[in-house]
């Protein structure tokens, strides 16, 4: 049992997470060589769990062993030796076994930091605060369903004033394979590098391309993979259906090619007020095939309010729309459960430090989905009894109710 030692000062809801934190362990750290290995992470995990306030390395030694604990927990995940990616990969396998994923979203994650020695930090546009500050950035690769949202793999960003810097590559100790990116590079580069993907690869890849060039993640993700992504209205796009009058014209700016659309907009299936409509178009040059253009709106108000594209075109708007709203799902699920589980808390300097406490931070995550998870089943299975014992006008006593 985690944190065994300190059971007589568990609370109810820590006592909720126990079952939950012991499955997950089982099969997250079954990679590692050594038992002493396994039980630093399960301490580490309880410790992002319980520890209150920021998750430093010494909080969460506190929460779970008091001082002595905070050397080795340092080690375990600054200095020593033990990969993150079959952590991942452990990690991806239990959540799709629990709930295999409809979609994967690649969203970014923008961490602020006061200094300017943290691996990759820079100076970055925050849109929520309005300001330019000290941050890092990372994408993250999530498994979503409609019932579970769990980040499952990263890819930090790292500039080229970063990489090229032999000092500051040797002080966080940067692997010589890493190259700067852009931030729309490094989204589909996340995607492609996620061994998660490999087990279910027929499920769409679903991010916000706004300000990326959607053109160049076309190029390199199309035909193989399903795509969603939602765009700005000035990428240029041709034509290409049948039915348009502008087919075979210029390139057109996606604005444009679905402001055509006005008239041909229909209600989404179960969404009014919302209008819909798709077309089909190709990336000039003709570099990748058939893509087409959705465009969607209130009635009533300016057309279109979102534009995405995706390289499906036999699908319905309603599909397209449904898959859509993951992305928000994900924002939803990251704004409850990340700062709780200290996603954005690691303070060391090294890469694979940071990539160390993210994993953890990621199954830590997707320890609270799965309480919440497990309570919405055992709630919806009492609802379930107790409207079965009316229907069949069986009493419904204590046992019934549980």
């Amino acid at each position: 049992m985690p944190g065994g030692r300190h059971m007589a000062a568990r609370t109810a809801p820590d006592l909720l997470l126990d079952p939950v934190v012991a499955e997950l362990s089982s099969t997250l750290f079954a990679s590692f060589a050594r038992e002493d290995q396994r039980r630093k992470g399960v301490e580490y995990l309880d410790g992002l769990l319980r520890a209150r306030g920021r998750k430093s390395i010494r909080n969460i030694a506190q929460a779970v062993g008091g001082q002595a604990t905070e050397q080795y927990l340092h080690h375990f995940i600054s200095d020593s030796t033990w990969g993150w990616a079959p952590v991942r990969r452990a990690l991806a396998a239990h959540v799709g076994r629990v709930a295999p994923p409809a979609a994967w979203v690649v969203r970014p994650m923008l961490i602020p930091k006061a200094g300017k020695h943290s691996v990759g930090v820079t100076r970055r546009f925050c849109p929520d605060l309005g300001q330019t500050l000290n941050a890092q950035q990372a994408m993250g690769v999530w498994a979503v369903s409609d019932e579970l949202a769990v980040p499952v793999d990263w890819r930090l960003h790292l500039s080229q004033a970063w990489v090229a810097d032999p000092g500051r590559r040797s002080r966080a100790a940067i692997p010589d394979g890493v190259r700067a990116e852009t931030d729309g590079e490094c989204a589909v580069e996340a995607f492609l590098g996620a061994d998660a993907r490999l087990a279910f690869p027929d499920r769409p890849l679903v991010m916000d391309a706004r300000g990326t060039d959607v053109h160049a993640a076309v190029a390199r993700l199309h035909p193989e993979t399903p795509l969603l992504m939602r765009i700005s209205g000035t990428q240029l796009f041709t034509v290409l259906d049948p039915g348009s009058p502008r087919r075979g014209a210029d390139p057109l700016p996606a604005q444009q090619v679905v402001g055509l659309l006005r008239e041909a907009r229909k209600p989404v299936a179960g969404r009014w007020p919302l209008l819909a409509a798709t077309v089909r178009v190709g990336v000039p040059g003709g570099r990748a095939g058939d893509l087409v253009l959705l465009g969607v709106g209130p009635a009533g108000k300016s057309w279109p309010a979102e534009l995405w594209l995706s390289n499906q075109p036999d699908a319905d708007a309603a599909s397209l729309l449904r898959t859509s709203r993951f992305l928000d799902r994900v924002d939803h699920d990251f704004g409850r459960f990340a700062d709780r589980v200290g996603m954005r808390d690691f303070t060391g300097r090294s890469f694979a430090g940071w990539h160390r406490h993210t994993t953890l931070a990621s199954a830590a995550h997707a320890v609270l989905a799965l309480v919440e998870l497990d309570a919405r089943d055992s709630w919806l299975d009492e609802l379930s009894t107790i409207d079965s014992a009316r229907r069949y006008r069986i009493p419904c006593t204590a046992s019934t109710r549980r």
